[in-house]
């Protein structure tokens, strides 16, 4: 059997309390007395207090969750992803806590179950599409959480940090019209659930299954309606994932013929680069002059010269955490609206000319 708390406290002679006071209240006790008990329980094989248990008894972990859909290794590897977490982790570390990623299964059995069984104190809900249920779980946690995408529904007590992705899509998609673009695609990942790459089938953008994705296609055709070009007329398309590989499947055949794009707008940095992959494995001859335009402004967009939306991810994530860690006393100090800028570079031209 494994040495437990009362027998150390039956090997000294004193009671759970003073064995537990050794381990979490040190000035409770005389050295003399502490060390006895150290003693006592190195000798016996016990490892301490159960981090776990004292942290129920406590009321607190020391640890906020990070909740999104994708794969653990997009935490990693992503470097919208990469941004937001450093800053995450920038506001824990100064709040003297920790961080504890938590992806969702695709089961929502699974995934209901990874909500319900993080050890944390609250969560930043990063990333997660219309998931009330997940929402419903925390709160049934009694766990406090923020957002990192607006919803309809929100209350005034809930906490946010986001941009306005509708108007941002809407800035850089009235650049690309101005710039005489009329035929143009409109790239996301995972609009619908299971989609193939490629073209899809939208009545409007209420059928896309993320609220990012719907304020970010939204924007792209506000400002395609005010040139004349309806919903109808632009083309979607589906990345299966947020990577190049799957934005380049998703352009696979899209620039033949003579009614092909002349603008590509993808949803993501990561998107348009794989859009550029793509133009750039085309043979010299068979190569459109294609405009791209991108969405995040991650390190790698200047360097590829992609004009895109300049949106602050290390900033968010420090908010997020921020307003979890140290809420606001005014319910509308936490809803907070970052800023968005367009940076035009040279991805984007004038429309050529037939």
């Amino acid at each position: 059997m494994k040495p437990t708390l009362q027998a150390v406290a039956d090997a000294v002679g004193v009671s759970r309390s003073t064995v537990s006071n050794a381990y979490s209240r040190p000035d409770q006790l005389s050295a003399t007395l502490r060390e006895r008990i150290l003693d006592a329980a190195r000798q016996l094989g016990y490892p301490g207090p159960n981090p776990t248990a004292r942290s129920l008894r406590r009321g607190f972990v020391g640890s906020i969750g990070v909740l999104f859909t994708s794969r653990l290794s997009y935490a990693f590897t992503d470097p919208f992803a990469v941004r937001f977490l450093a800053g995450v982790g920038g506001a824990a570390e100064r709040h003297g806590t920790s961080m504890l990623l938590v992806p969702l299964p695709p089961a929502v059995t699974d995934a209901r179950r990874a909500v319900e069984n993080a050890a944390v104190d609250g969560f930043c809900v990063y990333c997660v599409a219309d998931e009330e249920w997940a929402l419903d779980v925390i709160r049934a946690r009694g766990l406090p959480f923020v957002s990192t995408a607006a919803r309809e529904d929100a209350g005034p007590d809930e906490r946010f940090v986001g941009i306005d992705e509708r108007a941002a899509a809407r800035g850089v998609a009235a650049h690309v019209a101005g710039l005489g673009h009329r035929r143009v695609a409109l790239l996301a990942d995972s609009v619908l659930p299971d989609a193939p790459a490629g073209p899809l089938r939208l009545s409007g953008v209420h059928e896309a299954g993320h609220p990012t994705t719907r304020g970010r296609l939204a924007g792209f055709a506000d400002a395609f309606a005010e040139v004349g070009v309806g919903w109808a007329e632009l083309t979607v398309l589906n990345a299966p994932g947020n990577s190049r590989p799957a934005a380049a499947a998703a352009v696979a055949g899209l620039f033949d013929g003579p009614t092909a794009p002349t603008a590509v707008l993808a949803g993501s940095d990561v998107l348009a680069l794989g859009v550029l992959d793509a133009l750039a494995q085309r043979p010299a001859g068979a190569r459109p002059p294609v405009s791209v335009t991108g969405f995040d402004d991650v390190p790698e967009a200047a360097a590829a010269g992609l004009t895109t939306v300049r949106q602050p991810a290390e900033e968010k994530g420090r908010i997020a955490a921020e307003l979890l860690l140290d809420p606001p006393a005014d319910a509308a100090a936490g809803h907070v609206l970052l800023p968005t800028a367009l940076v035009v570079r040279d991805s984007t031209g004038p429309v050529p000319r037939s």
